[in-house]
């Protein structure tokens, strides 16, 4: 999702509204399965998996906190003393040395900028600052908004081409280029979660959620494959008005899954009868017009599903759905049945004004990759 800051402190960005598109189905937990859940991010972690013999939940919790602690302490821009803020206060030439979270989130971004023909791209802070998209999003930018010049100029510092790599040495080409890894983050931290599981204390069976980014392995308590179900995106919508419109099981094939959704409908603006969205397209400098109002990516770790999630919809459904064909990426759409996208995304008030069931309101759309990955196990 496009680039909300990370924070530990709990706050509403658009990581914590990107939990409530997805809604995990497991069964009701059972003496075999524990469950915890904390904060991280600005946002929740939830996770649910099959207790080993002999080792405390407080241990294993323990372990998680610190390793989610770590990435924040490397990627948090809310933090004065994470790495990304230092390298970000750097000049041009100079260079930081930089952990191996970093390292890897660098990598997994660079390959979907690369991918992606630059639709995700961690160096985009000044725009969304620009449009008053920050850490707190507000409408008065959008009563005199940003001229061609102001535009230009933040552009200008868009150049994720120069950040060079040097074994551990992190440095930059430009002045006043900035990363920002809100986008990709939340996703590592579920991967990174799900490598303590299993290397460090042999859990193979589990779910673990993170700001609506989710990873599961072998079985539900019920010793069914864990499946996420995908609401329809009302926005304003409360947890009795949530409908699913689409579910994803785990796929037989690798008894994995790694999935992320990102959307433009809850985290938006309304101003002069309009709603902008938070999604700014890096390539224009503007907020997308005609994005999917949700996109849900599955992928090989959620780190890479979380940042194509966040690519396709900083364009519009168009684009998105033909990259994502092409680029054989497992992406499922919800848009409006017309096969329009509209300016102002459905309000829960206008699904109910004009059709009775939000099932009626919606369309899912798969790339090839996903409805291969669902038939792997036979959706519902």
């Amino acid at each position: 999702m496009p680039y909300p800051m990370l924070s530990t402190k709990t706050v509403l960005t658009s990581s914590v509204i990107l939990a409530s598109t997805l809604t995990l189905t497991a069964c009701q937990q059972s003496p075999q399965y524990q469950y915890m859940e904390g904060e991280t991010m600005g946002t929740s972690y939830h996770i649910t998996y099959q207790k080993p013999k002999d080792i405390d939940e407080a241990q294993i919790k323990q372990s998680i906190e610190q390793h989610l602690q770590a990435i924040n302490d490397s990627m948090s821009t809310y933090q004065d003393d994470s790495t990304i803020s230092k390298f970000n206060r750097l000049g041009a030439g100079q260079s930081l040395p930089v952990d191996e979270y970093f390292i890897k989130v660098l990598q997994d971004s660079k390959q979907v900028y690369q991918q992606s023909g630059g639709a995700f791209d961690p160096t985009i802070m000044p725009l969304i600052n620009l449009w008053g998209f920050g850490s707190v999003m507000t409408v008065e930018r959008l009563q005199d908004p940003p001229s061609d010049a102001e535009i230009t100029t933040a552009k200008a510092l868009i150049d994720f081409d120069g950040i060079e790599l040097k074994g551990n040495q992190l440095s930059k080409t430009k002045d006043g280029v900035q990363l920002d890894f809100s986008a990709v983050a939340k996703g590592y931290g579920v991967d990174v979660i799900a490598q303590v599981l299993q290397n460090e204390y042999k859990i193979n069976n589990y779910m673990i959620e993170i700001g609506g980014e989710v990873a599961t392995s072998g079985v539900n308590q019920k010793t069914h494959a864990w499946q996420i179900a995908i609401d329809a995106p009302i926005i304003d919508s409360t947890v009795s008005e949530r409908t699913t419109l689409a579910a994803i099981r785990q796929p037989k094939s690798s008894n994995k899954l790694h999935i992320a959704t990102s959307g433009n409908y809850r985290n938006s603006i309304v101003f002069d009868g309009k709603r902008y969205s938070h999604t700014i397209d890096p390539t224009t400098g503007q907020p997308i017009v005609g994005g999917a109002p949700s996109v849900t990516v599955a992928a090989e770790s959620v780190s890479i599903a979380d940042a194509w999630a966040t690519a396709l919809t900083a364009m519009s459904y168009k684009d998105a759905l033909s990259l994502a064909t092409k680029k054989n990426i497992a992406a499922l759409f919800i848009i409006p049945q017309d096969g329009k996208i509209h300016d102002d995304v459905a309000s829960a008030d206008e699904v109910r004004k004009n059709k009775a069931n939000p099932q009626d309101y919606w369309q899912v759309v798969e790339t090839p990759k996903m409805q291969a990955l669902r038939a792997d196990t036979g959706s519902l």
